[in-house]
């Protein structure tokens, strides 16, 4: 009986360690809304924005970049709508479980002591009496003395170790309730959301019908190209002359601790892909070779720094091989852009994205999703560059034959 009721103990208090609750810290939370709420504040200042330009009741190059502005917000707000709805459902069910779990260790509880009340009962008070009086000696009448007065107070507090289970039970379904709650609410703000894309998408649509009727159009959209491909040429510029800064850092602070320094990424590595790259689409076809281009409707020859794959909107576009995502930008022309580094100075940009679904500084692996294509004003494609340090090289060079 002795070992019976220390192994109760041990299992009781196995079962309380057991029990805590599994919440997110409230930083997270607090980040996590400051984050949502940013990205609200951005799309009402496009849309006071688009508001203001429609006024002018003519459809410009500039609406156009409001519409793809305020679109690439809604996009994001919505990931990161989809994002808390799975991390909810997650806890939802984590929460489930856990006050399944809960609810056994009560019944635990409940059954053993009920037990004990039962064989109190049949017994009664003669029994504990009898027990001491049948001691053989003086040691074992003290150590059965000892043993009933511990297991008494053991008694006592497995009525408050149930209270305090069921209290945590009771607390634990209010807080699923409250996680429902909130599912329920970002489903529904979701669900508005893709309503609103759905209807900015149809209107931007119209918007480059127009725009694409009037020809003036096309030599203002060229003008703007040439201006952004200067802008392109800044950022790649200041992403070299960052990561010199960086290694100039990190040699004067291995100099000063002594440090050895850390193994540098293999920068042969993507040289070694060269005409073996995979695509950044699965699909499509080149209608903009690299270099020398005449445009259709100028016949003015202009450069191209890429080349553009006319691909349907919404296709995945995937990292051509591993590497980081240094910068995430928006230029006019180019649209969304994101460009990765794959180390010893090589890089490649993606422009034209509709949907963007990495985040600056995030690792990424070759063929891993970064976003999807969208539509420029010469139809649905990807615009795709590759640069070794400050020289652009020749993307079709690199890709493997299709």
């Amino acid at each position: 009986m002795v070992r019976c009721c220390t192994t109760y103990a041990v299992l009781v208090s196995l079962v309380l360690a057991a029990g805590g609750i599994h919440s997110s810290t409230k930083d997270e939370i607090k980040k996590r809304q400051t984050e949502l709420q940013s990205i609200r504040e951005q799309i009402k200042h496009f849309e006071e924005k688009l508001q203001q330009q429609q006024k002018n009741e003519r459809a410009t190059l500039e609406l156009l970049d409001t519409y793809d502005r305020k679109a690439t917000l809604i996009r994001q707000l919505i990931n990161r709508l989809r994002k808390e709805e799975q991390e909810i459902q997650d806890s939802v069910e984590a929460s489930r479980a856990e006050i399944g779990h809960l609810g056994s260790q009560l019944e635990f509880l409940k059954s053993h002591y009920a037990n004990y009340v039962a064989s109190a009962y049949k017994a009664g008070q003669l029994h504990d009496i009898e027990l001491l009086l049948a001691s053989r000696s003086i040691n074992q009448f003290y150590i059965r003395a000892e043993y009933l007065r511990r297991f008494s107070e053991q008694r006592k507090t497995d009525i408050g170790k149930i209270r305090t289970k069921k209290n945590e039970i009771e607390d634990k379904q209010t807080h699923l309730q409250e996680q429902l709650s909130e599912q329920r609410r970002l489903i529904a703000e979701k669900g508005a959301e893709e309503d609103r894309l759905a209807a900015l998408v149809a209107d931007r649509r119209e918007v480059l019908l127009q725009i694409r009727k009037d020809k003036k159009n096309a030599q203002r959209e060229l003008d703007r190209r040439l201006q952004s491909v200067k802008e392109l040429e800044k950022l790649i510029a200041n992403l070299i002359e960052q990561e010199r800064i960086k290694r100039e850092r990190e040699a004067a602070e291995q100099q000063r601790t002594g440090k050895l320094p850390q193994p540098p990424p293999i920068s042969g590595e993507f040289e070694a892909k060269r005409g073996k790259l995979r695509w950044p689409v699965s699909e499509g076809i080149v209608v903009a070779h690299f270099g020398n281009q005449r445009h259709p409707t100028l016949k003015t020859i202009t450069q191209n720094t890429g080349i553009d794959i006319t691909v349907k909107a919404g296709t995945s576009v995937t990292a051509v091989a591993a590497g980081e995502v240094v910068t995430i930008w928006w230029l006019p022309s180019y649209g969304n852009i994101v460009i990765i580094d794959h180390h010893g100075g090589y890089r490649t940009v993606y422009s034209h994205l509709a949907d963007i679904r990495v985040t600056q500084g995030q690792k990424v692996k070759e063929g891993e999703s970064i976003g999807t294509s969208g539509e420029s004003l010469d139809g649905p494609r990807l615009h795709f560059e590759l640069w070794k340090d400050r020289e652009k090289q020749n993307p079709e060079l690199w890709l493997s034959p299709q």
